[in-house]
């Protein structure tokens, strides 16, 4: 089985977009579409990287990065977490960084950008053909 990977995004076309392009990799990837449950499903399952939406609808992304930072888990204060946000104004980027994240990826999402980004965290997985 590949890395697994949680990916926090409540629109359900970003969430399918994401998880075929991870998987296509070997990447194992579970879901959670609001910020509370994000933090649930992190600090239940073994996660190898977070990626992260900003705008959830209950908490927002710089929230649920914070309480993964400050969880009771504490191998959960050195997961990366990347943020992944349509955000895109003067100082999201560093507003994100500075609660939690490793990295900003703007949206629309990049595929292979992302794949960039989560195989400098987490090589990918064999895939076998």
């Amino acid at each position: 089985m590949g890395s697994h990977i949680l990916y926090i995004e409540d629109n359900p076309d970003n969430m399918m977009l994401v998880r075929r392009a991870l998987e296509s990799r070997g990447y194992q990837l579970s879901g959670a579409a609001t910020g509370l449950d994000g933090v649930s499903a992190a600090e239940q399952n073994e996660i190898d990287l977070i990626l992260l939406d900003i705008n959830l609808p209950d908490i927002d992304g710089y929230e649920v990065a914070k309480r993964i930072r400050s969880s009771s888990k504490h191998n959960l204060a050195y997961v990366p977490i990347i943020a992944i946000t349509a955000n895109a104004l003067k100082g999201d980027a560093e507003k994100a960084l500075s609660s939690g994240c490793d990295v900003y990826m703007s949206k629309p999402i990049n595929i292979r950008e992302l794949w960039a980004r989560v195989e400098a965290y987490v090589p990918a997985p064999s895939i076998a053909k």
